[in-house]
């Protein structure tokens, strides 16, 4: 008997050439998929290892001393996610500049470092052992040391000399810092290329004009500059037509310019009622005319990014801005805060002007404009035929139908749009008004109101007569008792409406069509409102939704106990069935955290309302900022909000904005797939020490060793 013999089939690596092999690894960023590469045989895991360029380190501080050294071609590391979240990273250890040099031998082609560096000796130890670092990223929300002024960054400059980037974005400190610091390294001032200065977290009340001079004069190669800045003549060091005309002066080269005032930034103060009745302007004044805008424009034709958001009113700026599309040919994005007159209208004795003009612009935001109208609108949606990106709010005098043909207008190009805090665009309203872009768009940001200002009034007006007399006779009635007979109303008539539908465009006619390309998800939500009417408003069918963000923002003091409520809703987004990413951000939800008024309810029956129904969705990845109380500045996980998430079956990642009870995290085992735990204190200021925070850094180590002890499924 003849023997067979068995062809050996050769292995996919074995055909190709081991540079093409490198290559084809190389541009696989996904993280994931690159872990499950590294698994397939021992060559493949050598190739993904020898190829990664960047790493996020989620280890514990006290394992540094066990950090791999295959990652030897890393150039971009992350070392500010390190647990405890917001420990010292070196201090901990008795030698830390043994460990110092060991991060060096696991990593030495690294030349971007992300690091929370919550006191200079961070820097001081890391800084030499990296000395081709050329972007920098400092995370602290801890209060800063009492240390020299400057001393944060003098260890940084004085080995780093290649540096040509600095992010300051998320770092707490003084603002005479920075000056005093490039006074003392000039060298290292004259060759950054980038400066992040954009503190939106109420760190400072942003950079003064002559700390902003004293900065663009140290570095005249800038070529994006973003910093918070005061605007308002009020102050002493307002920014004004002198300082922006020096910023154009000392750095010519500027082609990303982002000057933002530090109220804009505040995620509260810069949205503008809906409701109100004022004409939108602020109370107060810039100090920027028109000539010096045009100007300062005029300075900077290498401009492709701008962002100007001063907080208090510029007016008549369209002569600016034509200024700025002449001189400034490569500009791509453009973002406007209180600017007013920024478009004059089609319907103008004269022809369109202003931004209209700008065919090449492709992503525009504009925020609280007074006078920007429907036709203005359609003005810019015929001049600027290539927007990708649009964004309004607080725009008051637009409305559904300016809207409307703004996206019908711009139908092949639009692929993302944020609407908010714009006086006649409700939910429904915004969602109608994207119709024609319904199997375009991607990305979506809408604010959740319900009512329309008209239907609203009129409810408001016919509840007041038929019940005034009881009223008299039995006093107040209650307030959650009241929204909640609104809101099943307000159900009852959108099914109304949307079982009327005929097709013919009038009504909800296309609320049950599919928004066929949508992946992202942005919502913002009063306090005390419910986000179950979301599908009766037009965003039923998702099919590819994958990632949604909901901040709840107001203040609980001034509701009832939820109890009287149904639940906030979440069971509403068990119908999209890809969504595996949500941020949950009750952080700007302000309440009771200890003991509660006679009748008010504590924070952890609000998460309670807010959470219920979490369980029902397929999450892989979960955000959660808990609600706060400011008084005792307390943002701590509450017991039911703990036994709500646990509940998660499918996490795999969940992160904590805030603190939580050692007890209360180790619910979170229970989770079989859960595999990324933290509790990150960002938010300024973070708590210094053990007696101020509920979670240990003793309780995070155990925490962490119970999770790493069972088996992960996969």
């Amino acid at each position: 008997m003849a023997a067979t013999t068995v062809s050996k089939v050769p292995n996919f690596h074995d055909i190709l050439p081991d540079a093409i092999m490198s290559n084809i690894f190389s541009l696989i960023t996904d993280t994931r998929t690159r872990n499950a590469m590294s698994l397939v045989c021992l060559k493949w895991c050598k190739l993904e290892r020898s190829t990664r360029k960047s790493l996020a380190l989620r280890g514990n501080i006290r394992d540094l001393n066990q950090v791999p050294v295959c990652f030897q071609a890393i150039n971009n590391l992350d070392l500010s996610c390190l647990s405890p979240w917001g420990h010292p990273l070196l201090e901990s250890s008795s030698n830390p500049s043994l460990l110092a040099k060991l991060l060096s031998h696991a990593f030495p082609s690294v030349v971007s470092l992300t690091i929370y560096a919550r006191s200079p000796l961070t820097l001081h130890f890391l800084a030499p052992e990296w000395p081709k670092l050329s972007h920098v990223k400092l995370v602290r929300w801890h209060q800063r040391f009492n240390a020299p002024i400057g001393y944060d960054f003098f260890a940084l400059f004085e080995h780093c000399p290649s540096l040509s980037s600095i992010d300051l974005s998320h770092f707490y400190c003084w603002t005479e810092d920075l000056p005093t610091a490039f006074e003392l390294y000039p060298s290292i001032a004259a060759s950054l290329s980038h400066l992040n200065l954009l503190v939106g977290h109420s760190f400072t009340e942003g950079y003064k004009s002559h700390e902003l001079l004293s900065i663009t004069s140290a570095c005249p190669n800038l070529s994006q500059l973003l910093a918070t800045c005061v605007f308002d003549h009020r102050f002493l060091g307002f920014v004004g037509d002198e300082t922006l005309l020096s910023i154009a002066s000392n750095c010519p080269r500027l082609s990303l310019l982002h000057l933002a005032d530090s109220t804009a930034l505040s995620s509260n103060s810069s949205r503008a009622d809906p409701n109100n009745n004022d004409e939108g302007y602020a109370s107060e004044d810039a100090r920027i005319s028109p000539t010096a805008l045009g100007d300062f424009f005029e300075s900077l034709p290498l401009l492709e990014e701008l962002v100007l958001d001063a907080g208090n009113n510029v007016r008549d700026t369209w002569p600016a801005l034509e200024l700025l599309n002449a001189k400034c040919p490569r500009l791509k994005s453009l973002k406007l805060g209180q600017v007013h007159g920024i478009c004059r209208e089609i319907d103008s004795s004269m022809p369109a002007a202003g931004v209209a003009l700008w065919k090449g612009l492709e992503s525009l935001s504009i925020k609280n404009s007074a006078d920007l109208t429907d036709s203005a609108l359609i003005a810019i949606s015929l001049g600027c035929s290539n927007l990708t990106k649009f964004e309004v709010q607080g725009c008051n005098k637009i409305t559904k139908m300016g809207m409307q043909i703004f996206a019908r207008v711009l139908e092949k190009t639009l692929v993302d749009v944020r609407i908010s805090s714009c006086k006649y665009l409700n939910t429904v309203c915004s969602l109608q008004a994207l119709e024609p872009i319904r199997d375009r768009i991607q990305r979506l940001h809408v604010d959740c109101v319900w009512e329309s200002v008209e239907q609203y009034s009129q409810d408001h007006e016919i509840r007041g007569e038929s019940s005034s007399s009881s009223h008299e006779a039995c006093g107040f009635k209650d307030f959650q008792t009241e929204k909640r007979i609104m809101m099943s109303e307000e159900e009852a008539s959108l099914k109304k409406k949307a079982k009327c539908c005929d097709g013919s465009g009038n009504g909800f006619s296309s609320c049950s069509d599919t928004w066929t390309k949508l992946k992202y998800l942005s919502l913002w939500i009063a306090v005390g409102e419910l986000l179950n009417p979301i599908r009766l408003a037009g965003l039923e069918n998702c099919p590819i939704l994958e990632e949604i963000q909901i901040k709840v923002v107001g203040d609980c003091r001034n509701q009832q106990k939820p109890v009287f409520m149904a639940e906030f809703g979440l069971n509403s987004l068990v119908n999209y069935p890809q969504l595996s990413r949500m941020h949950f951000d009750c952080g700007d939800a302000i309440g009771f955290a200890l003991t509660a008024p006679r009748g008010y309810a504590d924070l952890s029956l609000w998460e309670r309302f807010y959470l219920n129904g979490i369980e029902n969705l397929n999450l892989k990845e979960l955000n959660y900022w808990p609600p706060q109380d400011m008084d005792v500045h307390q943002r701590s996980l509450s017991l039911p909000a703990a036994g709500l998430l646990s509940q998660c079956r499918s996490l795999r990642k969940l992160f904590i904005h805030g603190t939580a009870n050692e007890h209360f995290m180790s619910f979170f085992l229970k989770i079989p797939t859960l595999r990324d735990v933290q509790l990150r204190e960002d938010y300024y200021p973070a708590p210094e020490n053990d007696t101020t925070s509920e979670m240990r850094v003793d309780s995070c180590y155990r925490f962490q060793d119970a999770l790493n002890r069972r088996h992960i499924p996969d």
